[in-house]
């Protein structure tokens, strides 16, 4: 008789078990033990990447000392046959443990940080899945340090069984980073969840102040998506002097946070755009996901075009949030906006890179960025952002207020993770806006989304009768168009703008500046007032050293190619404009 795949699975049970013999130098020790094998030969592996941060992070280089135990204490032979998989041979035992050790010394919302204060664990970079069973149900249990005494994570508690939990397969484990400490903790309840807050590193938070803030958040989410998932939800907030990033997961997300930061006004609403970043998260990417985004593959890459919906659309909805809560004024949020445009049209990558190839291309460029990155890349946050704005100001106007991209959002939440349980494709997607905006949206696709022309912002900011402007159109200023730093006494390049002086007459980054026409030069401020007291088209000396070779530079100065915008309400809009500037804005 033949046994099927899912009857293996069916009689296999996982479970690991989590201690910590050695905080203070960054070790987490795990034992796996599988009961009910059937099989000879059995391979484990450790994911490469975190979903969530489209990386090749190599979590197994960080595994130590792994072994393979069977009855009466008896070593299994074992052997490593890839980067990330260990083969087993069972000797037919049933029941098998499987010991390692796992470095964790990386602060980021996205990596294990284990010291003798507190233990961080994000599951990808910890527990090891048996190859072909990744369904398969676990239990964790979990040892706390000697003093520590809470843990924290969107995993369900075992009844009965004390800092046991259960994940019914591997992919809600690696769902579920895990908090373990000391930690504060608070909780809130909010559009019907109870929320529980995780801080760590201590800090001049407010637990009242963040409660009724967060909340507000969470239900103006909810109110987009007309429900809200799930029946907990955990924040886990690293604080750190300079702490910052987040990571959503399914039922929780990761946020760093600056410790003393919550009583700056700037500084908290930050944070709070955080919050709603990874917490709208919860639809769009956790439920609502282009189709390569789910089921994992948690051994190569998974690519997809459309991380400009999943993260731009989000960071549009960020701001929007507050905005919408109140949070931000209505000028404060076009200032928001602002920057953002003043960014993406300011990098010339912009129009190198179309939007869906940065989508695709973010596990080799995104998260590797490099001294030439900003002249052949674009970031799918912001663009995609401003994408999703002109996208709801179109939708808002084609329907006369009646709809907007939150309606879309619902859309397809309902259709594909409701409905259909399934990822969407680019097709259906657009399909969905487009048959929401009760029109053809191809000029966004085919010049923003899979083309590079700049967008054409006051034609669609103009619905809402709030326009842009650039301080510096008609204005001819020199540019040289280097970034430098002082670095040991000297005057480094350390970037290069496409299509300027610098690009065009050879100054590479690595050289050292000396002088420009026989003036020494000692910062990035003495190169711009020297250039500044220039004429476009004038000729420059510029005095370097390449590799230890002195050699000058004539260069001839081009115009400075950069943008000074400022969005602007018409307070003469007509009341058509007013309309739709009231229901994009919530005033």
């Amino acid at each position: 008789m033949i046994t099927s795949s899912e009857d293996l699975q069916a009689e296999t049970k996982i479970a690991f078990n989590v201690s910590f013999s050695e905080p203070q130098a960054h070790y987490t020790d795990v034992e796996m033990v599988l009961s009910g094998l059937t099989k000879d030969v059995m391979d484990v592996k450790m994911p490469v990447w975190a979903p969530g941060s489209y990386l090749i992070r190599e979590f197994a280089k960080n595994v130590e000392g792994f072994s393979a135990i069977g009855a009466n204490n008896k070593s299994l032979l074992s052997e490593k046959i890839s980067k990330n998989t260990w083969r087993i041979n069972t000797a037919k035992n049933q029941t098998v443990r499987v010991k390692y050790r796992v470095y964790c010394f990386e602060i980021s919302v996205r990596t294990s940080f284990v010291d003798a204060a507190h233990a961080f664990l994000s599951p990808t970079g910890i527990f090891m899945y048996v190859d072909g069973m990744i369904k398969q149900p676990a239990t964790v249990s979990i040892e706390p340090a000697k003093g520590w005494d809470k843990i924290s994570t969107g995993l369900e508690p075992v009844k009965g069984k004390q800092n046991t939990f259960f994940a019914p397969d591997f992919d809600v484990l690696y769902d579920s980073p895990i908090e373990i400490g000391n930690h504060d903790t608070f909780e809130f309840t909010a559009a019907g969840v109870k929320h529980e807050v995780a801080m760590y590193g201590g800090g001049n938070y407010n637990k009242q102040r963040l409660s009724a803030d967060i909340s507000k958040i969470v239900e103006a989410e909810t109110a987009i998506f007309g429900e809200n998932p799930n029946k907990r939800y955990v924040f886990i907030v690293h604080n750190y002097q300079n702490g910052g990033g987040g990571l959503e997961h399914l039922n929780s997300t990761v946020l760093g946070a600056r410790r003393f930061g919550y009583t700056d006004e700037g500084s908290y609403k930050d944070f709070l755009g955080l919050v709603a970043h990874e917490y709208f998260h919860l639809w769009n990417v956790k439920r609502l996901r282009p189709k390569a985004l789910g089921p994992f593959d948690y051994d190569n890459e998974n690519y997809t075009t459309n991380l400009w919906i999943s993260e731009g659309f989000t960071a549009y909805y960020d701001n929007l949030m507050l905005r919408r809560t109140g949070f931000y004024s209505p000028q404060q949020y076009l200032d928001i906006l602002t920057n953002d445009i003043g960014t993406v049209e300011n990098q010339p990558g912009n129009k190198v890179q179309p939007l869906s190839e940065a989508s695709f291309d973010a596990w080799i460029k995104y998260y590797r960025p490099n001294e030439n990155s900003r002249n052949s890349t674009v970031s799918y946050y912001t663009k995609g952002a401003l994408v999703g704005m002109i996208m709801d100001l179109e939708i808002i106007a084609a329907t006369q207020g009646a709809k907007s991209l939150d309606d879309v959002l619902k859309a397809m939440y309902d259709e594909y993770f409701k409905k259909q349980r399934r990822g969407f494709t680019d097709a259906e997607f657009k399909a969905m806006a487009e048959k929401i905006a009760g029109k053809s949206l191809d000029k966004i696709y085919n010049e923003y989304i899979n083309g590079t022309e700049s967008i054409n912002y006051n034609n669609y900011l103009g619905h809402a009768g709030v326009y842009l402007s650039n301080e510096l159109s008609g204005k001819s200023l020199p540019y040289l168009g280097v970034a430098s730093v002082a670095r040991d006494g000297k005057l480094i390049i350390t970037g290069v703008v496409r299509g300027t002086t610098a690009w065009v007459d050879g100054l590479n980054v690595n050289d050292e500046i000396i002088a420009i026409d026989n003036f020494r030069v000692g910062s990035q401020a003495e190169i711009d007032r020297t250039i500044n007291g220039k004429r476009v088209g004038d000729k420059v000396n510029i005095l370097i050293s390449r590799d230890g070779i002195l050699q000058t530079i004539e260069a001839k100065l081009t115009a400075n190619p950069n943008g000074r915008y400022r969005l602007e309400a018409d307070p003469n809009a007509t009341p058509e404009q007013l309309a739709i500037r009231k229901k994009w804005l919530n005033l």
